[in-house]
C-alpha cells in the first residue's frame, strides 16, 4: 500500500488546520469549527480505553520463537454474551491489562496514549529527531463501522522515515511516533536472504494513540479525529543533523521538552536545529566546534575510541581495514557554562587554528 499519510511536515499540517478552521461551507456558509483539544482528548481517551478493554491479542504466539513481525500481531474483539456484554471465557490477554499508559503535554493539552511492547530490541535507541528504517501498519477504529479497524496504510517492505521535519524539504512524522519509537531499540543486520537485508532482535510493538497526537482535525486517514493503532518494527536508525552544523538535532533541544522548534538562541527566523549559525555571531556553528580526526588500524588490532559526552561523529571511511573517523567537540572556551556556538560574545574559529 502506498505510504502517504505518516509522513507529514508540521508546517504543512499547520497550514491545513488553519485553512480548514477559516474556511466556510460553499453551500451553507457555515464555518467548520475545529474541536477544542482538551474536550476532544476526553472523547478520544474514552474510545481508546473502551477498545482496549474489549479487545485482546494473540499473546501465546509470542511465547516461543523470535524475530516476530508486526503482521504476526492479531488483535480481536472479545465475544459478546446474550446480553450484548463483552466476556472473556477463554482467558485471553485483554489489551488494557498489558499496555503501558503514558502521558504527555502537547499543545497545552494532557494526552494519554498506550503502548504494547512485544520486544524492546537489542540495538541502540533513536532520538526523537532521528531517521528510522521501519515496517509498520496503521489502522483506525471507525465506530460507525462497528468498531472494526480500518487499515489506511502499511509497509511490509522496510522504508525510511524522518521523525522530525525541517519545515521545508524533509517530512516528519506525527507526534506519537516521536514519543513512542525512541522508547524502543533498533535491531541488527543479519545478512541477506534472497538479496534482501535480514534483521534480527528489532523493536516490536503497538501504539494506541488519540487524534491529538496524530492528525487531529485533518481528513488524512479518511475522517477527522481518528484514534489510531500502529503496529511497528524498529529495524535501524540514524542520527540526524538537519542543518549539518555538527550538532545532532536532538542536542539542539535546549530546554529538553522534546520540541526543537521552540529553541532559537539568536531569535532569528530559524530554530537552532535548522540554523547553521545558532548564536548569530560572525562564526558559523561548525567552525565553533573543535575538529578531531581518529585513524584506527584494525589490521593492528586497534579499536575505535570512546567519544566524549560532548563529542559527535561527523563522518567515517574505511580503507583496507583502516577506519578514519572525523568528529567535532563542543567547546566552552571561557568556562561559563555556555558553549561557544551558543555564545555570541565568543567568536573563535577552531578550523582556522
Amino acid at each position: 500500500m502506498k505510504i502517504k499519510t505518516l509522513k507529514i511536515t508540521l508546517f504543512l499540517f499547520t497550514l491545513i488546520t488553519v485553512f480548514i478552521s477559516c474556511s466556510s461551507d460553499d453551500d451553507t456558509g457555515t464555518a467548520i469549527v475545529i474541536a477544542d483539544r482538551t474536550e476532544q482528548q476526553v472523547i478520544d481517551d474514552a474510545a481508546i480505553v473502551n477498545y482496549l478493554e474489549t479487545h485482546y491479542y494473540n499473546s501465546s504466539f509470542f511465547e516461543t520463537g523470535s524475530n516476530h513481525k508486526y503482521s504476526d500481531i492479531i488483535i480481536s474483539e472479545l465475544p459478546l454474551d446474550v446480553n450484548g456484554n463483552h466476556v472473556n471465557p477463554d482467558n485471553e490477554t485483554v489489551l488494557m491489562d498489558v499496555v503501558e499508559t503514558r502521558t504527555v503535554t502537547y499543545f497545552e493539552t494532557e494526552y494519554k496514549y498506550y503502548v504494547l511492547s512485544l520486544n524492546q530490541g537489542g540495538g541502540g535507541a533513536p532520538k526523537f529527531t532521528d531517521a528510522l528504517r521501519v515496517r509498520y501498519e496503521g489502522s483506525s477504529v471507525n465506530e460507525e463501522a462497528g468498531g472494526e479497524e480500518e487499515v489506511f496504510e502499511s509497509s511490509a517492505t522496510p522504508i525510511e522515515l524522518n521523525l522530525q521535519s525541517d519545515g521545508f524539504t524533509v517530512a516528519g512524522t506525527i507526534k506519537a511516533w516521536q514519543l513512542v519509537l525512541p522508547t524502543f531499540k533498533a535491531g541488527f543486520v543479519d545478512g541477506l536472504v534472497d538479496g534482501v537485508v535480514n534483521y534480527t532482535d528489532f523493536g516490536l510493538g503497538v501504539m494506541f494513540i488519540p487524534s491529538g497526537l496524530a492528525y487531529f482535525s485533518a481528513i488524512t486517514t479518511g475522517s477527522t479525529y481518528d484514534n489510531l493503532i500502529f503496529k511497528f518494527e524498529l529495524l535501524q536508525y540514524e542520527v540526524v543533523d538537519h542543518d549539518n552544523d555538527g550538532i545532532p538535532s536532538y542536542i539542539e533541544d535546549l530546554d529538553g521538552d522534546l520540541d526543537v522548534e521552540d529553541d532559537n538562541t539568536d531569535e532569528d527566523s530559524f530554530s537552532n536545529f535548522i540554523d547553521n549559525n545558532d548564536d548569530g555571531d560572525s562564526v558559523l556553528t561548525i567552525d565553533e566546534l573543535i575538529p578531531t580526526t581518529y585513524t584506527v588500524d584494525t589490521n593492528m588490532g586497534e579499536v575505535e575510541p570512546v567519544l566524549a559526552a560532548n563529542e559527535f561523529e561527523r563522518s567515517r571511511s574505511v580503507n583496507d581495514g583502516v577506519i578514519t573517523i572525523n568528529t567535532v567537540t563542543i567547546a566552552d572556551s571561557n568556562n561559563d557554562g555556555i558553549p561557544d556556538y551558543l555564545d555570541a560574545t565568543i567568536e573563535i574559529n577552531y578550523n582556522e587554528q
